[in-house]
C-alpha cells in the first residue's frame, strides 16, 4: 500500500527521531558509567532545576546497600541486603557485628520501575558498617556481573536473572573479608572478568567471563585494599592498575605480568579510589595524606615519581575518586571539603564545604562525601546528604548552579550525622539513586 507523502514524511521524521534519540541516549552499564571516567556524554539535559525540583518519574522500594545501581538496555540492576538487624544502629568502624541476611541482585524496567527479577541468597556478614553490598553491578553482553560485600560472585543472565557461573572468594581462594567488606568493582576487559579477590595465593584474577574459569592470577599483599581495577594507556601499551594495602601496581592485563609497582600505603588499608590518569600523568591518594602523582613513560610501561602529598598538599580521597582535567584535580578530601588542586605541584588553590555539607559553619566532616559526575562544561555532584548539585569546577573555585533533594540520608556515619553513600547512574536523561530504603529514577531532561 502507498502512503500518501504527507503521511510517509511524518513517519520518516518520527522514525528518524525516535533513532536519534536512540542513539543519543547512553547507558551506566558500570561502576562511574560506561567508561568508568565519571563522564556523562548524554545532550539535552537540564541547565537547572526546576523550584518544585526533577520530575520524579519512579521510586520503588529496595533494602540496604552501598551499591549504586547500573543501567543497560531498558533495565536498572541493583543489589542490596534483606535483613531482621537494624544496621544502622551498628554502623561504626570499629565493630563487625555478625548479622544474618539475604543479599539480593534485583532487576527493573528502567522506564517504570517494574520488577523483571530478582537473585536472592543467604549471606552472614561480618563487616564494619554492615548495611549491605558495596559493588555496582557490571553489565556486558547480556550478561551482569555482582560481586557481594561478603565475597559472592554471580555471572547471570542479564533478560533473565539465572545463575551462569558463581565463585566465593573465600571458600574458593581462601580469601579473608576486608573490614569494610569486599568493594571492588569488577571490570571486563576482552575475555576477561578481572577482580580484586585478595586470596591466599594472589590479590587480583582474571576469569574467563563466560564460564568462571581463572586465566590467570597475579600479585601477594597484606591485603586486597578497595580499589576497583582499572585500565589505562600509557607508553603505548595497556596497563591494568591494581591498588592493594601497600602498593599501586601496573600488570599487563592479559597475563597478570607486574610491569611496575610504587609503594603506596594508606591508613587502615584503605586503598579506596580508582587510580586517575590524566594524559601522562597518574595520581591515587588515600585516608592519611598520603598520594602520589606519577610520570608514566612515553616508551615504556613505566613510571617515576613527581611528588608525594601529605595532609596539607595533594588530596586524601575516602569514598569519592577525583576528577582531572586541565591540569587540575577536583577531589573530596578526608576532612569533608571538596577542594581544587594544581597537579603540577600539589598545592590545594581552594577548598569548600558547601556541596558536602548543609552546614553552613562545618568545619570539618569525618568521610564527607560527594560522588562528581561531569556533563558538558559542568558537574553533577550528588552528595552524601541526599542532595544533587549542578556546579561549575574550576581552578578558580566553586559555583553552584542549582540544588535539589533527591534522596533522604538512611545510612549512619561515624554515629554523628545520617548518610546516604552510592554512586548514582545517569543514563536516559535521568538520574537512578538508591538510599537503604528506594531507588529513585528523575527526569534531567531539558524541556
Amino acid at each position: 500500500m502507498k502512503l500518501p507523502l504527507r503521511v510517509g514524511l511524518l513517519l520518516a521524521a518520527t522514525y528518524a527521531c525516535w533513532t536519534s534519540a536512540v542513539c543519543l541516549a547512553e547507558d551506566w552499564p558500570q561502576w562511574m558509567g560506561t567508561k568508568r571516567d565519571a563522564v556523562w556524554r548524554e545532550t539535552g539535559i537540564i541547565e537547572k532545576f526546576p523550584a518544585s525540583g526533577p520530575k520524579v518519574l519512579w521510586r520503588v522500594p529496595v533494602h540496604g546497600g552501598y551499591a549504586g545501581p547500573a543501567v543497560a538496555e531498558g533495565r536498572v540492576y541493583v543489589t542490596d541486603l534483606v535483613t531482621a538487624a537494624d544496621t544502622k544502629s551498628v554502623s561504626n568502624p570499629m565493630s563487625r557485628p555478625e548479622i544474618n541476611g539475604e543479599e539480593r541482585i534485583v532487576c527493573f524496567d528502567a522506564q517504570t520501575g517494574r520488577e523483571i527479577w530478582k537473585h536472592a541468597y543467604p549471606c552472614k556478614y561480618a563487616i564494619s558498617y554492615p548495611c549491605g553490598p558495596r559493588c555496582t553491578p557490571t553489565v556486558h553482553q547480556g550478561k551482569v556481573y555482582a560481586l557481594g560485600a561478603e565475597g559472592h560472585l554471580f555471572c547471570l543472565d542479564a533478560t533473565k536473572g539465572t545463575v551462569l557461573w558463581s565463585k566465593d572468594f573465600k571458600a574458593d581462594f581462601g580469601a579473608k573479608t576486608p573490614v569494610w567488606g569486599f568493594c571492588s568493582h569488577p571490570l571486563v576487559d576482552g575475555q576477561k572478568l578481572i577482580c580484586v579477590v585478595g586470596g591466599k595465593d594472589a590479590v587480583a584474577y582474571a576469569f574467563d567471563k563466560d564460564t568462571g574459569k581463572v586465566l590467570w592470577q597475579a600479585l601477594e599483599a597484606s591485603g586486597p585494599g578497595y580499589s576497583p581495577p582499572t585500565l589505562i594507556e600509557a607508553g603505548g601499551t595497556r596497563q591494568l592498575l591494581i591498588w592493594h594495602t601497600q602498593a599501586l601496581n601496573g600488570l599487563d592485563p592479559e597475563t597478570g605480568r607486574v610491569y611496575w609497582s610504587v609503594k603506596l600505603e594508606p591508613q587502615f588499608g584503605m586503598s579506596i579510589m580508582a587510580p586517575r590518569q590524566l594524559g601522562d600523568k597518574l595520581f591515587a591518594g588515600g585516608i592519611g595524606g598520603v598520594s602520589v602523582l606519577l610520570q608514566l613513560a612515553a616508551d615504556k610501561p613505566a613510571v617515576t615519581e613527581l611528588w608525594r602529598g601529605s595532609m596539607k598538599t595533594g588530596a586524601s580521597p575516602v569514598n569519592a575518586t577525583p576528577f582531572l582535567e586541565n591540569g587540575f584535580m577536583y577531589a573530596v578530601d578526608q576532612p569533608g571539603t571538596l577542594m581544587g588542586v594544581n597537579l603540577e605541584n600539589g598545592q590545594r588553590v581552594w577548598e569548600t564545604f558547601k556541596p558536602i555539607s548543609e552546614d553552613p559553619n562545618a568545619r570539618r566532616i569525618s568521610s564527607g562525601t560527594a560522588f562528581l559526575v561531569k556533563n558538558g562544561e559542568r558537574f553533577f555532584l550528588f552528595a552524601e546528604t541526599g542532595n544533587l548539585i549542578i556546579a561549575r569546577l574550576t581552578p578558580k573555585g566553586y559555583d553552584e548552579i542549582s540544588r535539589t533533594k533527591l534522596l533522604e540520608p538512611t545510612g549512619m556515619a561515624f554515629s554523628d550525622r545520617d548518610v546516604v553513600w552510592s554512586h548514582p547512574a545517569f543514563a536516559n536523561k535521568c538520574v537512578f539513586a538508591r538510599n537503604d530504603k528506594e531507588l529513585v529514577c528523575a527526569s534531567l531532561a531539558a524541556e
